[in-house]
């Protein structure tokens, strides 16, 4: 493709304010920037029908069907993913500022510790494991917690956006969200051509350079924001993401040889992590089959220990298949049923990560989001085909991908029922992806590429973490029917009308704070089982709500309501959900307002 000339060069400006946790300040911004007319999809790659499969020992590499769509200014917004066209919009209005915990190295020798969890933010490379848990140099165990940021393997050989903001800010903004890790997937033909679609102005180190030596640019950017990279080889050529880790014009030899030179590259930096060998097999692939032209777990063996004799420091990072051996079908790469049978041994003892990847049913309509028993029987699936290896302490899982819009009733249930799977098994995870043109998910900015989607990050708010203000004591553990703001201070709630005054253990939280809002989350216990349940505060400032999740709420003249809804309505003796909602207002946030709590028993 031809390198975009721009016209007028949007440039953004966002300050970034340190006083105690990181607030992301979206500051003013100006012009505007002229793109291609096309570009090449990139949107999670689940098992849509229609996929190619190849037969004998060749491998034929699904396609994706791709569609992009302009807005007035030229701008591609959106690219449409599995055949499908998405179109994208301008967001517009105030940006509010999500406030998360950075993971930029202290000034000090001391690691900041999530308040909520325990886990480590900081932490030293390089990686290595014992049994299903990853530890730091000093073996302190870790949690991968990781945004996708994808563009680096297709047309435009350079992570997306780069025409809007510098790489800078992008790292910025995903140090401020919370995460610890950036996965920035490649190709192997973009590793020599030059990259395109960026803004010389706002990223001039791009300038003249390869996809290879861009790559060397995003680790130093990540490496300045206290980030690390797990590196991901996507797919072998730009267009297509191919079912084996092999095709008819890139070879298995190319593959090792490519990944070789690529971990070489870093070999002296632990900013880079690990890596992901190839992104999603499915189709003819299979795992322990037997067939060298079509067993992944045996070609994960062999380019895993190239890279390991290249670098033996990092973590090999093995996906699983579309469809396991038991004849039983799940998403692309993510199954790894047959590891309870068929695992995977590496030339250095203490590397090795399995990764499944998993998505809702708007990326396919798979028949388990159909079951009557859904979403309860999404722990037993998942502990099926990838939780077991987590919890039996084979090796550590780092849930690759997942993602969605969260524009239906049922992803949002499925994403708030991962979550919690996700934590209770301290499980490492990828969301998919930092990018807002992701066609099947959005991302978690909008396509500004600066405001965050403060729904998406209430609902991944319980896996960021969070750290509490210096200046204000440690968060206590609530007790029942009591709540605690993020600043650690405890307001009893007045008793239950319906039921028992304290069946309920009400957590609150306030994630962010902005110019015209808040976001609340309320993590809730239920001492004894209930069959519904209501819980408000006073607020005379909201004016509206939006985005509630796990229940439906009102805001009333002076006071917010909601109602326990969908997979939280009823809970059992012992169960904990988190629920959210924001608030709109004039930007008075209550700092720790009582709560009075309802109860159905």
């Amino acid at each position: 493709m031809t390198t975009p000339v721009p016209d007028n060069v949007r440039r953004t400006r966002i300050v970034w304010l340190v006083v105690g946790i990181v607030v992301l300040v979206a500051a003013a911004t100006i012009g505007i920037v002229r793109l291609p007319s096309a570009q090449n999809t990139e949107s999670p790659d689940a098992g849509a029908a229609g996929a190619a499969t190849p037969t004998g020992t060749t491998a034929s590499p699904a396609t994706t069907a791709a569609t992009t769509t302009a807005d007035t200014a030229g701008q591609v917004t959106s690219y449409g993913g599995h055949g499908s066209a998405v179109a994208g919009t301008r967001s517009g209005g105030a940006a509010p500022a999500v406030t998360r915990s950075s993971p930029a190295q202290p000034s000090d020798d001391t690691p900041r510790v999530d308040a909520a969890t325990g886990e480590l933010l900081d932490w030293e490379g390089p990686l290595h494991t014992e049994g299903s848990t990853i530890l730091d140099v000093n073996d302190r165990p870790v949690r991968i917690r990781m945004a996708n940021w994808f563009g680096l393997e297709i047309t435009d050989c350079a992570p997306h956006g780069l025409w809007q903001i510098s790489l800078d800010q992008g790292m910025a903004e995903l140090a401020a969200f919370g995460f610890t890790t950036v996965r920035v997937p490649w190709s192997n033909e973009c590793l020599d051509k030059p990259a395109t679609s960026f803004d010389p102005g706002l990223n001039p180190e791009l300038t003249g350079r390869t996809g290879i030596e861009v790559l060397d640019a995003v680790v130093a950017a990540a490496k300045d924001h206290g980030l690390t990279v797990l590196l991901d080889r996507h797919r072998p050529d730009v267009n297509t993401q191919s079912e084996l880790w092999y095709t008819d014009t890139v070879s298995e030899q190319q593959w090792i040889d490519d990944w070789v030179r690529v971990v070489e590259r870093y070999a002296d930096d632990t900013t880079v992590i690990g890596a992901d060998l190839h992104n999603e097999p499915h189709g003819a692939a299979c795992w322990g089959c037997g067939d060298p032209a079509r067993d992944w777990a045996a070609a994960a063996v062999r380019g895993g220990n190239a890279v390991l004799a290249a670098n033996p420091d990092l973590l090999i990072v093995v996906e699983g298949v579309e469809k396991p051996g038991d004849g039983s079908t799940t998403w692309w790469g993510g199954g790894l049923s047959d590891v309870a049978t068929h695992p995977i041994s590496l030339s250095v003892p203490g590397r090795l990560v399995y990764s499944p990847h998993d998505y809702p049913s708007t990326i396919w309509p798979r028949d388990w989001f159909d079951d009557p028993a859904y979403p309860a029987n999404l722990a037993p699936f998942w502990d099926r085909n990838w939780g077991f290896i987590q919890q039996q302490g084979i090796a550590p899982v780092l849930l690759g991908e997942f993602g969605s819009k969260l524009e239906t009733e049922s992803d949002k249930v499925w994403m708030a029922t991962l979550v919690e799977y996700l934590n209770t098994n301290r499980m490492s995870f990828g969301y998919w992806a930092f990018n807002p043109n992701s066609g099947d998910t959005g991302g978690l900015v909008q396509d500004d590429w600066i405001t965050p989607e403060t729904a998406k990050l209430q609902m991944l708010a319980p896996l960021l973490g969070s750290e509490p203000d210096p200046q204000v004591p440690a968060p206590v553990t609530p007790a029942a029917t009591t709540a605690t703001t993020g600043a650690a201070t405890t307001t009893a709630a007045t008793g239950a009308a319906e039921g028992p005054d304290d069946a309920l253990s009400i957590g609150w939280k306030q994630p962010s704070t902005w110019g015209t809002g808040y976001t609340v989350q309320l993590e809730i216990t239920a001492t004894v089982g209930v069959t519904g349940w209501s819980v408000s505060w006073p607020d005379g400032h909201a004016i509206g709500v939006a985005d509630p999740y796990g229940m439906s709420c009102a805001a009333e003249i002076g006071v917010i309501t909601c109602t326990g809804a969908d997979w939280a309505g009823a809970l059992g003796a012992g169960q904990s959900v988190t629920v959210g909602v924001q608030v709109n207002g004039d930007g008075t946030a209550p700092e720790s307002p009582p709560l009075t709590v309802h109860t159905s028993v």
